[in-house]
């Protein structure tokens, strides 16, 4: 019935000819009150005719107003069955028309209008609960403006519609306002609050060169941005479509069950034909009344609404509150997956660190200056984007060493960079590449490298000559060991960490984190062949990434986590989740919404098919039909009472996760505390100690 009538009122929501999305809700509530209108009209039309009968008025008479009331009522419900019919899915509604038809044909107006009446009125309720979900839904795509100032070449601000922004344009935000599109910040200096994204509510400080995303709200400064996405390609757009896709995709297990419901009609059918002959044995017409009625009943109670409900309408709830805690699902069927992990494979750069990268030393071969190595260095890393080659740069800069980018500059995937400069041919990357090149040089490279164990190191040759490396370290996440004991509480046997780097470095940080496994300097083809065996071997695996070198992994694992708001591309191509913050505590949530939501569908399931055996046999007893319309009345709303459990039981779960903000913020301070203690201390110390 809910589905049925969904088609029948279903008014869309176009937001393509200039109508903004919050009247296209008004006119979707204001559709819904003018069909109430309709049900409440019929429904006192039948109460009169009801009256009537009662009051001792000709037949005649007291019928009329039930025989409008009745096409009135059963007029959407046939529509909706038209509808069924013409595209060969006979189901709910077709067998509510055919139960009201049926009424009809018997001479019994009244009754029919009254089933008619409940039905739709029931239906009503459970749509009404379920657009609570869609206003959820529409309250995200709320946050985006409307209109948006886009700045001239003469510097003057216009305001345009959102749809005639074009990437590449600047656009103008001032303090107090959400941000229309996604950009990077070309003029000024703000605080965003980010929490309609990353579910972080501490707010972030941008600038010149911050990229800023629609949606998130500008709490200080006016800033100019360079507009990048826009529209559905912005990250809160994704979001937004990832969770409407949720209601129309189907998990293995919905389509188990639609091919189970197929078979209800026909069994409804012949059960209510079956009934109906038993009960008209006798040949009297009381009894061919009665057994008219009893027909009708099982053709009402047997409606399997309720078993498709069952899964839909908990992924819609576990989508938007993952989306409140900033986790981008792609598909219902990783949200599925999620529950039976028991291996996790962890990036190390960007995932259990931070990849803030800060160079701790340099360490330059025999006969070559620190302030020589670094200058060659940044000179080849200048035009990447990786956030080692990053740090040197700007540790260059700082150190006022000019830097002249290479134009001719080749990123050599997994190995790292050659440019050719004025001053020769300069190649900088790993030391596994670096021998390749420079097998002479192999020596000088151990030597090096004993210089800067633990460090993640680049290593430079220019011409051939090896020149040294710089030494890089990177911090662990405070929150990682303790999301690694958690995972493992949750029946994760095997957790590893995957990394490029050196076998030194990836030591330290397992050890810190307690990693049972350590794969280190790994190219990315050697990351998914990996993975490619685990998946093999029957483990399932989750792969945690920054969704950039990780891509291949990210795809072959059973289920692929894209790291930050910058992975949410390669998420969308590659990976199955995407965590819209680095917080590393979203991959336990996300195991326990996926095994909350499996829960809460096997619930609905169960409770549906135990409902349907019980509406079942009181109809087919004849126990409805023998309290005449009341007692049909009691059939139409036993058959809505597992559609409102349906829907209420799975709604729960937009609540999932609201108190994991106030958890998350306890945690930090608990792990804040002994460094905060030990400062206090060294104070005190300090404080103690006078100068003579």
């Amino acid at each position: 019935m809910t589905q049925a009538a969904t088609h029948t009122h279903d008014h869309g929501h176009d937001h393509t000819h200039g109508e903004s999305k919050l009247d296209c809700c008004s006119h979707h509530e204001l559709e819904i009150d003018r069909w109430i209108v309709v049900y409440l009209v019929g429904g006192v039309l039948a109460l009169t005719s009801w009256i009537a009968g009662w009051a001792g008025a000709p037949e005649q008479v007291a019928v009329l107003p039930a025989v409008v009331g009745s096409i009135m009522l059963a007029l959407p419900l046939f529509l909706a069955a038209g509808g069924e019919i013409l595209k060969r899915r006979v189901s709910s509604s077709s067998l509510a028309a055919l139960a009201i038809l049926a009424a009809m044909a018997i001479g019994e107006f009244t009754i029919a209008a009254f089933l008619a009446f409940v039905l739709l009125v029931a239906d009503q309720i459970v749509r009404r609960t379920a657009f609570g979900a869609q206003r959820a839904i529409e309250a995200l795509i709320g946050l985006t403006p409307d209109v948006a100032r886009v700045v001239g070449d003469d510097g003057m601000e216009h305001e345009v519609g959102i749809d005639q922004i074009a990437v590449g344009q600047t656009v103008r935000v001032r303090p107090g306002e959400n941000l229309p599109v996604d950009g990077r910040i070309v003029s000024g200096r703000s605080t965003i609050n980010q929490a309609s994204l990353t579910g972080e509510a501490l707010p972030v400080e941008v600038e010149d060169g911050a990229d800023v995303y629609a949606g998130t709200t500008n709490l200080t400064g006016s800033i100019d941005v360079r507009v990048t996405l826009i529209g559905a390609d912005t990250t809160i757009g994704k979001v937004t479509t990832l969770i409407r896709e949720a209601e129309n995709s189907k998990t293995p297990r919905q389509m188990l069950i639609e091919q189970v419901a197929r078979f209800y009609v026909p069994v409804a059918l012949t059960l209510a034909a079956l009934v109906f002959f038993l009960f008209a044995q006798s040949g009297e017409e009381s009894t061919r009344d009665k057994a008219a009625l009893t027909a009708v009943t099982v053709l009402v109670v047997t409606c399997p609404t309720a078993l498709l409900l069952s899964s839909p309408t908990a992924m819609v709830a576990a989508f938007a509150s993952a989306a409140r805690l900033g986790v981008m699902i792609k598909r219902t069927n990783y949200l599925e997956a999620a529950s039976n992990i028991d291996t996790v494979i962890l990036d190390k750069t960007g995932t259990i660190t931070t990849g803030k990268f800060e160079v701790s030393r340099l360490s330059p071969a025999q006969g070559v200056e620190g302030a020589e190595l670094l200058e060659a260095a940044a000179t080849a890393e200048a035009g990447s984007n990786h956030p080692l080659a990053q740090s040197i740069v700007q540790t260059a800069r700082a150190a006022r060493i000019e830097i002249s980018p290479s134009p001719d500059a080749e990123e050599l995937h997994g190995r790292g960079v050659r440019a050719r400069t004025s001053r020769g041919e300069l190649c900088v990357g790993r030391a596994s590449w670096i021998r390749e090149l420079a097998p002479n040089a192999r020596e000088q490279i151990a030597q090096v490298e004993a210089k800067i164990e633990g460090m993640s190191g680049v290593h430079v040759l220019r011409d051939g000559v090896y020149l040294g490396a710089v030494g890089l370290e990177d911090k662990v996440r405070a929150s990682a060991s303790s999301v690694l004991d958690r995972l493992r509480l949750l029946g994760v046997r095997s957790i590893a960490i995957f990394t490029g780097d050196r076998l030194s470095v990836a030591k330290r940080v397992g050890v810190a984190v307690g990693a049972d496994e350590i794969e280190a300097e790994c190219l990315p083809e050697e990351k998914f062949k990996l993975v490619q065996q685990m998946t093999a071997s029957g483990q399932k695996v989750m792969m945690v990434g920054d969704g950039i070198n990780d891509g291949p992994a990210l795809a072959e694992a059973d289920l692929g986590v894209a790291m930050g708001l910058s992975g949410s591309d390669i998420a969308a191509n590659s990976a199955g989740v995407a965590l819209m913050t680095d917080e590393l505590n979203r991959l336990p949530f996300l195991i326990e919404l996926s095994r909350r939501t499996r829960a809460i569908v096997v619930q609905n399931i169960a409770v549906s098919i135990l409902m349907a055996i019980v509406g079942l046999t009181l109809a087919a007893t004849g126990t409805f039909a023998e309290a005449g319309a009341i007692g049909v009345g009691f059939a139409a709303l036993f058959h809505f009472a597992p559609d409102i459990f349906v829907v209420g039981n799975s709604f729960r779960l937009f609540r999932y996760g609201e108190d994991f903000h106030q958890a998350e913020a306890d945690a930090k301070a608990a792990a804040a505390a002994p460094r905060r203690e030990l400062r206090e201390g060294s104070i005190r110390r300090l404080g103690g100690v006078q100068p003579a």
